[in-house]
């Protein structure tokens, strides 16, 4: 569910007409529903409530200042992958003690910072990773917390880009590899073992994976706590999947039971990293209509909106639905919807049908709440968009739109 519904013929986000954004700010514009992003909020924490759950919302989804205060007033805590992105979670008085800390290419000064901010634990992935914060636990005087993150070799039946626990891929280590890494984190004196972490994918829409990995996760950490390890926190990941197209992910409900059920009478606290189904059907790209161009093979409608403002069409050859703000009569024609980035991957819906488009019309790119902004880029020297926040009837900028001369800062002719 989300709160985007045309009225009167025209596009809303809440209570307020999309034109209205478009006409004040320019496009292209990210747009966001404070109401959507509540309730998605609240839906995940209902369908845990029964058990020990501490949801950690995936900062790298979407990263705006205003969208991480939303979920930290609502009592998330935060799941973060680098330092800029700790000092996000810092600067809306986010709860340190709330965060985990994920990625593969730490760095021991992000360390030294997330230590010292007094964050939950650190999700390690490698021998070395577990060396350099052992280094740094030692180096404060404290016992950095951590819990290694497993690879359970378990495909999650989704974009190759985007699965992350086969045995093929650079996250996380095997399980025979962890159970040893944890004995040896008993000789160094920096570390605290607090739990166990495990992630397979994002945008899962099948269940069954999870329940494997849940599984096999469960019967690693009750191995380590048999073997005297104080283990408190069991990191599940996150990658629930959303409806983009033609996907039928499980609801929310099913993908806690597919969760919880196989690790029952486990004592431990689950972590829960969501991202992509908080906040993807929570936001929208605005785009106007450039031009129209005809060749003998295909129609073109050229938006001012590109890869650099929306990269998963290009990245993952991803679909994302396009809405006429104010959709004319007339018969549809199936037309490529492309951006003026000069690359031929500039493409954000190719044959899709739509009705007439004239120049200066709105559209929507919808379910784009999730990866737009945050993988946005300057290329082609193109500032990136503006971003609102829609709450109600009223609306509000939370990020203004780039210049170029914020793009050139720190250049040197």
């Amino acid at each position: 569910m989300n709160h985007f519904e045309s009225v009167g013929g025209v596009l809303h986000c809440e209570g307020v007409p999309l034109p209205r954004i478009a006409q004040a700010l320019g496009t292209p514009t990210y747009v966001y529903s404070s109401a959507t992003l509540t309730r998605h909020l609240g839906v995940v924490q209902r369908a845990f409530a029964n058990t020990p759950t501490l949801v950690c919302y995936s900062v790298k989804a979407c990263s705006n200042l205003a969208v991480l205060k939303l979920f930290a007033k609502g009592g998330a805590g935060f799941d973060i992958v680098s330092g800029g992105e700790l000092e996000r979670v810092r600067r809306v008085g986010g709860d340190m003690r709330k965060v985990v800390f994920a990625g593969v290419g730490k760095t021991e000064a992000e360390m030294v910072a997330a230590v010292r901010a007094g964050i939950l634990m650190f999700n390690v992935e490698s021998a070395e990773e577990l060396e350099a914060l052992d280094r740094v636990g030692r180096q404060l005087g404290v016992q950095a917390p951590f819990a290694l993150r497993v690879n359970p070799d378990v495909d999650a039946r989704t974009h190759r880009y985007i699965a992350t626990g086969l045995k093929t891929s650079k996250f996380g280590v095997p399980v025979d590899e962890a159970v040893a890494l944890y004995a040896r984190s008993r000789r160094m004196k920096g570390l605290l073992a607090r739990g166990l972490d495990c992630h397979i994918g994002s945008q899962l829409t099948d269940t069954r994976p999870v329940r494997q990995a849940m599984a096999r996760v469960g019967d690693v950490y009750k191995a380590l706590r048999a073997r005297g390890f104080p283990l408190t926190h069991l990191d599940v990941g996150g990658g629930l999947g959303v409806t983009y197209t033609n996907e039928t992910p499980p609801g929310v409900a099913d993908y806690a039971r597919a969760v919880q059920e196989p690790l029952a009478g486990l004592g431990a606290t689950l972590v829960l990293e969501p991202g992509r189904v908080l906040v993807a059907n929570a936001g929208v790209l605005l785009t106007r209509v450039l031009y129209r161009k005809k060749t003998p093979a295909k129609h073109f409608v050229i938006v001012d909106a590109g890869m650099n403002d929306l990269l998963r069409p290009a990245l993952y050859e991803a679909h994302h639905e396009l809405r006429p703000v104010a959709p004319r009569k007339g018969k549809k024609a199936t037309v490529d919807v492309v951006g003026p980035v000069c690359e031929s991957s500039d493409v954000l819906g190719a044959a899709r049908s739509l009705p007439p488009l004239h120049q200066g019309d709105l559209l929507a790119v919808m379910t784009a709440g999730a990866y737009g902004m945050s993988m946005s880029s300057s290329y082609n020297s193109r500032p990136r968009p503006a971003e609102v926040l829609v709450d109600g009837d009223t609306h509000r900028v939370v990020r203004t739109r780039e210049t170029v001369t914020e793009l050139m800062r720190g250049e040197t002719p």
